[in-house]
């Protein structure tokens, strides 16, 4: 593949609500593993408002197999959140599994393509992975205030 401006290669990770509006991002160099961004995106999360008023954490946390790991399942059940990871294939499989919720994993795909219809964040222009991850916030914002 060769190098790209800002290395070998750059992902950013990203949670989305179920509308499809982004809620936290990061952003990775290509060769970590997608397991290394959970704990602070999770974490990162803002606080919702419940209709009482309280703060709440989302009910659920689809991701695909590249976020599979028990630790993950782990912490993501010490916060309340039901995981809603793929297994893979060397995994052991729980009978029951959220089939339904799995399905919506495309809402984040469908984000990731309107973030990437700014031509600036689908090429990644930008050297520095600061000034690539501006770019991310500001089309974050712009989804946000096109609803």
């Amino acid at each position: 593949m060769g190098r790209s401006r800002g290395g070998f290669s750059t992902t950013f990770h990203l949670v989305c609500a179920g509308q499809g509006l982004p809620l936290s991002l990061e952003v990775g160099p290509g060769q970590e593993h997608e397991t290394q961004h959970v704990l602070s995106l999770v974490e990162h999360l803002p606080a919702m408002r419940a209709a009482g008023g309280a703060a709440c954490r989302p009910a659920k946390f689809a991701g695909d197999k590249g976020y599979s790991a028990g630790w993950v399942r782990q912490f993501l059940q010490e916060r309340g959140i039901v995981p809603v990871i793929a297994h893979r294939k060397n995994e052991t499989r729980p009978e029951e599994f959220d089939a339904e919720a799995y399905r919506q994993g495309n809402v984040i795909e469908r984000c990731v393509g309107r973030l990437k219809e700014c031509r600036r964040i689908a090429t990644r222009y930008e050297k520095l992975g600061l000034h690539y991850l501006g770019m991310l916030h500001l089309g974050m914002i712009l989804l946000w205030l096109r609803t």
